[in-house]
């Protein structure tokens, strides 16, 4: 059976109103994940405030979820999310993992201590980041976490917590757009692979969108009001990262 979604414009507008829109519109649905590498401890609690994520138009900030967790839990391929949210799409210039005052702790031979972290309890611990987010295309954010790296004891027998960080940004989907001329046509279009079927609507200016589309081969079928036919569209092939633009698309009488 196939499974339809119809995504209208007003609809995603109105979804978006709590992330600030880049001068095209065009948002990125950004996933943040984080990952360990082992260090030798039993356990160490992180109580993360929020991610704020800094493009060419501005920052974002993603709430995390439940904290502190113990990073320990997601080594040797695990990991785990913590944030999801739509953020404008742009060229990333920074990622910063603020983290709360309290609730830090690293466990040691059965005893825990308080992990104490200036810099990450005011503007966040900095992670430098270059990489272009394509409207519609949604990305996985892998923070990586060095364990072993990340806390200092002092000498009065107190640990530091200075994060040492890899942030690994990647695209999980691909996009669909186009145009239909005439926009009075008012098409509702499809796009299709195997039994599965996404819905969209043309805005006033006869332009469409599929947002996070998976990769693959899709068929396009435009279905206007009458007196226009219907149009399809075979193999439009879908490429994890890309938008795929079919451009100007003309339905006729």
């Amino acid at each position: 059976m196939k499974k339809i979604m119809i995504i209208g414009f007003i609809g995603l507008a109105m979804g978006f109103t709590a992330c600030k829109k880049n001068t095209d519109g065009g948002m990125t649905k950004m996933n943040v994940k984080i990952t360990d590498s082992p260090g030798a401890y039993e356990a160490i609690y992180l109580s993360v405030k929020e991610i704020q994520i800094l493009t060419s138009d501005g920052t974002s900030t993603l709430a995390v979820g439940p904290t502190p967790f113990n990073i320990l839990n997601f080594r040797m391929g695990k990991d785990t999310l913590i944030a999801s949210q739509d953020i404008p799409s742009g060229n990333i210039q920074e990622v910063r993992l603020v983290l709360n005052n309290t609730g830090n702790k690293v466990k040691i031979d059965g005893v825990t201590y308080d992990l104490t972290t200036p810099s990450g309890q005011t503007s966040g611990v900095k992670l430098k980041v270059q990489e272009t987010l394509e409207a519609g295309v949604a990305y996985t954010m892998l923070l990586d976490f060095d364990a072993a790296k990340s806390i200092v004891q002092t000498g009065s027998g107190k640990y530091i917590l200075k994060p040492v960080i890899r942030a690994i940004p990647n695209a999980v989907s691909g996009a669909i757009t186009g145009t239909i001329t005439p926009s009075a046509s008012n098409p509702k279009i499809y796009a299709i692979a195997g039994t599965d079927t996404l819905g969209t609507v043309s805005d006033a200016t006869g332009k469409f969108w599929f947002p996070g589309v998976a990769a693959g081969t899709y068929k396009i079928e435009i279905q206007p009001v009458s007196p226009y036919i219907n149009k399809t569209i075979e193999n439009v092939a879908v490429v994890t990262g890309s938008v795929k633009d079919l451009g100007t698309i003309t339905i006729t009488q």
